[in-house]
């Protein structure tokens, strides 16, 4: 991945795009605060991936104790579900299948735990030259604390801290896009804030 053209951070083309879905599984439904919420912008994400055609490759961390991804969000169109226990999805599986994407210069990362797994993907990511956003309003941990800080540690690190409507609207590029209509469905409620508003 060294020799990939480098762009412009906060720039976001279909072409260039791939989506990261990390560890969104049962098991962390009732310890993730607001795990309804970010689950329902994280389904945004993946409808939105299918309709624009951007990869989409998702992990889970140890399926056999912490069950598999939840069903309420249909990834048959992933280009691989990957077991894991290391935290990162920078796992051997997840680097073949980015291998394979010629012209990807970016990432698109949510799931959970923000200070953990996440964490830990984008920074790896960056290491490969890689620009990553992390989706805060799909992101999120046990904690709110670990959740926050974790968001500010990432913008040290050189990651873009983003929300899914921003990602959305900046894949789409223009209302004459010829997936708006289908792709403006998911965005016309307003996402979530999933306790973002009441900790900035």
């Amino acid at each position: 991945m060294s020799g990939r053209l480098h762009v412009t951070p906060g720039t976001l083309s279909v072409t260039c795009t791939a989506f990261l879905l990390c560890d969104m599984q049962e098991k962390f439904r009732p310890a993730i605060k607001h795990f309804d919420e970010i689950l329902e912008v994280a389904n945004r994400l993946v409808k939105t991936s299918k309709i624009l055609d951007i990869p989409l490759i998702a992990t889970e961390q140890y399926p056999k104790g912490l069950g598999k991804t939840v069903e309420e969000l249909d990834i048959d169109h992933a280009k691989g579900v990957f077991d894991k226990t290391k935290f990162s999805m920078v796992i051997p599986a997840v680097e073949e299948q980015l291998s394979k994407l010629p012209t990807l210069t970016t990432v698109v990362l949510f799931g959970v735990e923000t200070h953990v797994c996440v964490e830990q993907t984008a920074i790896d990511l960056v290491k490969r030259g890689l620009d990553v956003h992390v989706v805060a309003d799909a992101t999120s941990s046990r904690s709110m604390m670990d959740r926050m800080i974790a968001f500010e540690h990432l913008r040290q690190s050189g990651v873009m801290v983003t929300t899914s409507e921003a990602v959305i609207f900046q894949l789409l590029g223009d209302k004459e896009n010829p997936k708006f209509k289908e792709v403006q469905a998911l965005v016309k409620t307003l996402a979530p804030t999933s306790g973002l508003y009441s900790e900035l």
